[in-house]
C-alpha cells in the first residue's frame, strides 16, 4: 500500500469521521438542534436511528469504524509459513468479499459495516 493508505491515515479518518458524526446545527423552523441521526440513511433501523445505524460509507467500515479493530494483529499460519497479519490483510479480504461475516484471516473480523450492511 503506498502512505495515502496507511493505518496513520485510517486512523485519522476514523477520527474525523467521528468529529463530524457529533456534530449538530440549530434549525429555527423546528425550534431544536438536529444531528446526522435525525437526517442519515439507517436502512436496517429507518424509524428511530441512533448513530451507528446511520449509513456511512468509508474504509473505516470495513473495521466497523473501530480504532481497536484497525489496530489488531494476529499470528497466523499457513502450510509452513507463519506470519502476523493486520489491516492490510483485512482490507484486501473486504474488499474481494464485502458481504462476509468473518474474513479468512486469524483475525476473524467482519467485513460488514458498523450500521449492518456491506
Amino acid at each position: 500500500f503506498s502512505g495515502v493508505l496507511s493505518a496513520e491515515v485510517l486512523q485519522a479518518l476514523l477520527e474525523l469521521q467521528e468529529q463530524l458524526a457529533g456534530a449538530s446545527a440549530w434549525v429555527e423552523a423546528a425550534g431544536r438542534e438536529v444531528t446526522l441521526q435525525d437526517v442519515c440513511y439507517a436502512p436496517l433501523n429507518p424509524t428511530s436511528p441512533s448513530l451507528a445505524d446511520c449509513c456511512v460509507n468509508s474504509v473505516t467500515q470495513y473495521f466497523q469504524n473501530n480504532s481497536t479493530r484497525l489496530a489488531m494483529t494476529a499470528t497466523q499460519t499457513v502450510g509452513k509459513e507463519t506470519g502476523t497479519v493486520d489491516w492490510h490483510d483485512h482490507l484486501i479480504y473486504c474488499v474481494n468479499s464485502p458481504l462476509s461475516f468473518k474474513d479468512i484471516t486469524a483475525l476473524e473480523l467482519s467485513c460488514m459495516a458498523e450500521y449492518g450492511g456491506p
